[in-house]
C-alpha cells in the first residue's frame, strides 16, 4: 500500500514540489524584524515564527497586527544564546524553576546547555511556559498558524513534542516536525509534516551561499520540503550584539533577489505556508484536555 505524502495529504499531486520558506527568529531583535517582513513581503519567503520572550517581540507583534496577511508560527523559546541580548521566560520564574540555571536564567544552546535542561526540565513547566508564550499571542489579538521549536529540534525530548502536539490540537495549530522519529509518529496519524531533509540555513557556508540556494531549489524533491531560514540586515547594531549576523545578512540577499524568484518560477515550485498544514491539523487533531495540566 503507497503511502500518502504530505502533499498529498494537503490536497497536491504526489509529484508536486512544495516549499515552506519560514523565517525563524522574528522579534529577537529590530534589524531582525525589518528582514523578516521584507522577505515576506518582497521576497519568497511565506511565513515567519515569533520568539515571544525576546526584546523585539513587542514591535513585531505590532508588525503582525498591521499586517494580517502574513502567516506566523510561535518559535517556542527555552533557552538563550546571546549574551548581549538577555531574554527569561515569559512565566514567573518561580514557577518554571526546572527550566532555570544555577544563576536563575535560562539555559544557553550550547550541547552542555541543552543537556543541562533536557536533563532536568520537568513538563509540568514546559507546559506552562509554552502557554505563557502562546497566550501571549494570544492577548494581542493576534492568530497564528503553527507551533516549533528555538533550538531544540522537535522539542528535544519525546515528551515535549507530545505535549507541544496536545498543545497544537488545543488551540488549534500545527506543529513544525522534521526529525525521523517525530515524523515516523506525526505520519502514522495522518498528520502532515516535511516529506524529505529539512533545511536549516545555519547548516549552509557563508562562501557561495547564493549558488547553494539555487542548486537546492533546482534539486528539490517532490513532496512537502521546508527551509527555516534567518534573514537579518546585518546593520551595525546587529555585528555588535550577533555573532551570526553574516548568516542573517546573506540569508536576506537571497531571499529578496530576482534570482530566487526567477528560480523558483523556472522549476514551477509552489510555495506554501503553515495556513494550510494548519488546516489539516486541525481536522485530524481535536482538542483535548491534557492529562498532565497543571492549569
Amino acid at each position: 500500500m503507497t503511502v500518502e505524502t504530505s502533499s498529498e495529504l494537503l490536497g497536491y499531486p504526489r509529484d508536486a514540489r512544495l516549499l515552506i520558506v519560514n523565517c525563524d527568529d522574528f522579534g529577537m531583535y529590530p534589524a531582525i524584524n525589518a528582514a523578516v517582513i521584507e522577505s515576506i513581503e518582497e521576497g519568497i519567503a511565506t511565513s515567519c515564527s515569533l520568539m515571544v520572550p525576546c526584546p523585539a517581540a513587542a514591535q513585531a507583534m505590532e508588525l503582525l497586527a498591521r499586517r494580517p496577511h502574513v502567516p506566523f508560527g510561535i518559535h517556542l523559546t527555552l533557552v538563550c544564546e546571546m549574551p548581549r541580548i538577555r531574554w527569561g521566560p515569559m512565566a514567573a520564574r518561580e514557577r518554571v524553576p526546572s527550566l532555570l540555571d544555577a544563576a536563575g536564567d535560562v539555559f544557553s544552546p550550547t550541547p552542555a546547555g541543552r543537556e543541562a535542561l533536557l536533563s532536568r526540565a520537568r513538563i509540568e513547566d514546559v507546559e506552562r511556559e509554552f502557554r505563557a508564550q502562546i497566550d501571549a499571542v494570544a492577548e494581542k489579538g493576534l492568530a497564528p498558524t503553527h507551533l516549533d521549536f528555538h533550538c531544540l529540534a522537535d522539542g528535544g525530548r519525546h515528551d515535549i513534542l507530545e505535549l507541544t502536539a496536545a498543545l497544537a490540537g488545543e488551540y488549534g495549530l500545527a506543529v513544525r516536525v522534521w526529525l525521523d522519529r517525530g515524523r515516523r509518529v506525526m505520519r502514522g496519524r495522518g498528520l502532515p509534516v516535511t516529506d524529505n531533509d529539512f533545511l536549516d540555513s545555519y547548516s549552509l557556508d557563508i562562501d557561495g551561499k547564493a549558488g547553494r540556494y539555487v542548486q537546492l531549489l533546482r534539486d528539490l524533491p517532490a513532496g512537502l520540503n521546508e527551509w527555516a531560514v534567518h534573514p537579518g540586515l546585518g546593520t551595525p547594531e546587529s555585528q555588535a550584539v550577533d555573532d551570526g549576523w553574516t548568516v542573517r545578512r546573506t540569508d536576506y540577499e537571497f531571499l529578496t533577489s530576482p534570482q530566487a524568484r526567477a528560480v523558483l518560477r523556472e522549476e514551477d515550485i509552489t510555495v506554501i505556508d503553515y495556513r494550510s498544514v494548519q488546516r489539516v491539523w486541525t481536522r485530524r487533531t481535536p482538542p483535548s484536555q491534557l492529562p498532565h495540566s497543571a492549569f
